[in-house]
């Protein structure tokens, strides 16, 4: 209830308003009368700019020039058949890998490992999401959509099977989010992407039941496919004959030396939990450690040979994280061995927000430091000698 000393004033404040002159701030209808305005067709948004700024009556709305009334679902070119072709051999990985880590392990583990009968039932969940994934994007392939291959794991403890998921479900994640934009059919992509947020959401719950900080980034990442085939294609032992090869590139595989501890930090900082307050595992300047393969190996189902367009030489380690590609410098590269070291860099996506290299990331071996934003970054194909490989920041 408001006093009568303000609402006096109120009143007092309101009666002298009316007595004032105000000035429109809007433009003035004949300053928008200028020739050779661009015709509405040919900006292709079908508003008309003249009337930009008005206050447009009769639910007028900005439409796309995109916007397409009866779209269709199927793929259009093979860019976005190899693309979802690679998505849905992701989606069929992660259906077989919750479902295989429920039967691996008994209640008795699970229970033992801080993971209880509803966390089980959220995992039996996510793979009952795959489902539909897997259906959705065979949908988009027709006739000609992969089936589903045998897998091969190398965990052995359920923390094991949780820290493998958050990897997995990260680069399934990132690697959609690479080339999401670029799809020729937009609706496609508006339906990978309606199933693709639900994996973040996946991999964000296993973040928690690893006891690891469920996001300390501020965007998520996105990667070439090339990348994405890189990491999925070791744990695919063989697909149907029926299945078309991934036109997409291996690159030789990178090995961290001395990646930090994530089961040990998540377990350290209480186990799964909804959150805690161990936000970084890593920290700027630390040694990073590097071995990598030659080209020229078989991996994957489809018996593909490991390549890279470089002399063979790296000179940069390139972290990518969140909308960042952020270099480091070898040294101590020993060619014989084919090993290197690189120190972490440091810096921030903006200055009021968290350490750039977090979370779980990405890093290559270049040849070269050139610079790259998210909508560009697979020009960095042609410069990878090794990787990418997971680096568990935080």
């Amino acid at each position: 209830m408001l006093s009568s000393s303000f609402s006096a004033s109120l009143a007092l404040a309101l009666g002298c308003a009316s007595l004032l002159t105000f000035s429109s701030a809007a433009p003035s209808p004949l300053k928008r009368n200028q020739p050779n305005i661009v015709p509405p067709a040919q900006l292709g948004a079908g508003g008309d700019p003249r009337n930009a700024g008005w206050n447009i009556s009769q639910g007028y709305q900005p439409n796309s020039s995109y916007f397409v009334e009866k779209p269709t679902y199927q793929v259009f070119s093979n860019f976005d058949f190899q693309s979802i072709a690679l998505a849905l051999h992701q989606e069929y990985i992660e259906l077989d890998l919750f479902n295989y880590g429920l039967v691996k392990f008994s209640d008795a583990d699970y229970d033992a490992a801080g993971i209880d009968a509803e966390d089980r039932h959220l995992i039996r969940h996510f793979a009952q999401q795959e489902i539909g994934h897997a259906v959705a994007l065979s949908n988009m392939l027709g006739p000609n959509a992969p089936k589903m291959c045998s897998y091969r794991y190398d965990f052995q403890t359920v923390p094991e099977f949780i820290d493998f998921s958050q990897r997995l479900t990260k680069w399934g994640e990132s690697g959609v989010y690479g080339f999401l934009n670029l799809l020729d059919n937009r609706a496609s992509a508006q339906i990978l992407l309606q199933s693709i947020t639900t994996e973040a959401r996946q991999q964000f719950a296993f973040r928690q039941f690893e006891g690891l900080f469920p996001v300390p980034e501020w965007f998520e990442t996105g990667i070439p496919q090339s990348w994405a085939w890189t990491l999925l294609s070791p744990w695919i032992v063989s697909c149907p004959k029926e299945n078309k090869p991934i036109a997409f590139e291996i690159y030789p595989a990178l090995n961290w030396t001395n990646q930090p501890d994530a089961i040990a930090a998540g377990q350290a900082a209480g186990g799964p939990s909804i959150s805690n307050n161990v936000t970084a595992l890593t920290s700027e300047g630390q040694e990073n450690t590097f071995q990598w393969d030659y080209p020229g190996k078989t991996q994957g189902p489809y018996q593909q040979t490991t390549t890279t367009h470089t002399s063979g030489v790296p000179k940069f380690a390139a972290y990518v994280s969140q909308f960042n590609v952020t270099y480091a410098p070898l040294y101590d590269v020993d060619m014989d061995a084919r090993t290197a070291k690189a120190r972490q860099p440091g810096g921030k996506v903006y200055p009021e927000g968290p350490s750039l290299i977090n979370s779980t990331i990405f890093v290559a071996l270049t040849s070269n430091d050139a610079h790259y934003t998210p909508a560009n970054l697979t020009l960095i194909n042609n410069h990878v000698v090794a990787g990418p490989a997971i680096y568990q920041a935080g």
